[in-house]
């Protein structure tokens, strides 16, 4: 059973402080969170940035007869200054038109294709959800450049990479929280319920950006596996040594030296997780994925699930065992899902991701 299992495993503590004593209010809580988050800046994902310090943004083309007259389609430039440098992406966003102030999902995509075969967007929007999504490789690209590109080329630090230099995941999902900043200034979409998004690499960067953005209400990580939800502990398929060896910048240098040693590091990836609490997050993996480790990633929902428990939440709502294929577990703040086939984003991954936002929708506080 999956609590044998956990335990087995002898992960680092959640809610306890490094010298031992244990977390015993929401106020510590908050404090053990932030401890949590700066110690995977300096070990796995480098520092975070700070907010861009101009932001403007031009709508460069719009139609308001999109998807069949039903959605009003926006490209838009966004402009920034980082570190008093310009830099500038080019997002695009998607409104329906039937419904006023719509949930939202912000959608880190491969491609700028939209739709694209990991987005069926008419299929979105006619759920009632309006998308905005955004290339990762117009932030920083995604192969071995020597960060001499994007957003990269900006933080590019001289005589090379320190040990806790910030990596391209953290890229990537900082510009996740600047298209938020962007949201920030719309009228016609419901900020209290906008969640993040993405696949594999990206889910990786969806779970980033929650966990260091609270304003993200939602988080949806699809196959994120390895250095996302996935425990690396005990884990099969991909491990530490494999993506380092190939994926070196996603990461800071510091992240390396646990490659082959993972029970001596003083984090797992349900660190990650928990520092979304209390707010939702909801994953999605495939019974073939077993380079991501679908048994792996099930039990860091379960090992995050005490700090929602903690905090007063539902937490993980599941059976007192392993998944199995067509699982769907929804009930709680956390949920998951394991579906048949491979490694991919698919419209059955999408239904279960946006039937669980409808389910938790964040009401308004009335007076």
């Amino acid at each position: 059973m999956w609590k044998e299992r956990l335990d087995d495993l002898h992960l680092p503590k959640l809610l306890e402080f490094p010298n031992g004593t244990p977390v015993q209010s929401a106020g510590d809580w908050e404090k053990r969170r932030k401890e949590i988050l700066d110690l995977l800046c300096r070990e796995e994902y480098g520092q975070c940035l700070d907010p861009p310090e101009r932001m403007s943004a031009v709508v460069k083309k719009e139609d308001d007869q999109a998807c069949a007259g039903k959605v009003l389609q926006q490209s838009i430039l966004l402009s920034m200054e980082i570190q008093g440098k310009p830099f500038s992406f080019p997002l695009q966003v998607f409104v329906p038109k039937k419904v006023a102030n719509p949930m939202t999902i912000v959608y880190l995509a491969f491609r700028p294709d939209a739709p694209d075969r990991y987005l069926p967007l008419e299929e979105i929007t006619d759920e009632g959800f309006a998308v905005v999504t955004f290339c990762y490789q117009d932030i920083a690209a995604d192969r071995d450049d020597d960060f001499t590109g994007g957003l990269a080329g900006i933080l590019k630090k001289e005589g090379g990479r320190p040990a806790e230099d910030t990596g391209k995941l953290m890229m990537w999902a900082f510009a996740a929280s600047c298209v938020l900043d962007y949201l920030e200034t719309r009228a016609d979409i419901d900020l209290r319920n906008v969640g993040v998004m993405g696949h594999s690499r990206l889910g990786k960067t969806a779970l980033v950006a929650a966990a260091y953005d609270q304003r993200f209400a939602f988080c949806f990580p699809n196959d994120s596996g390895c250095s996302g939800d996935a425990i690396t502990r005990g884990k099969e398929g991909e491990r530490i040594k494999q993506i380092t060896d190939h994926f070196p910048y996603w990461f800071c240098p510091n992240y390396s030296q646990y490659a082959g040693r993972e029970g001596q590091m003083p984090f797992d990836q349900h660190f990650l997780v928990a520092a979304i609490a209390p707010r939702y997050v909801c994953a999605g993996t495939a019974v073939d994925d077993t380079w991501s480790d679908p048994m792996s990633q099930y039990l860091s929902y379960t090992a995050a699930d005490e700090v929602y428990r903690f905090l007063g939440k539902e937490g993980f709502v599941h059976p007192d065992r392993m998944p199995k294929a067509g699982d769907t577990f929804q009930e709680g703040t956390i949920g998951f899902h394991l579906r048949s086939g491979t490694h991919f984003h698919s419209r059955y991954d999408w239904q279960q991701y946006m039937e669980f936002m409808k389910k938790h929708r964040i009401k308004r506080q009335e007076n």
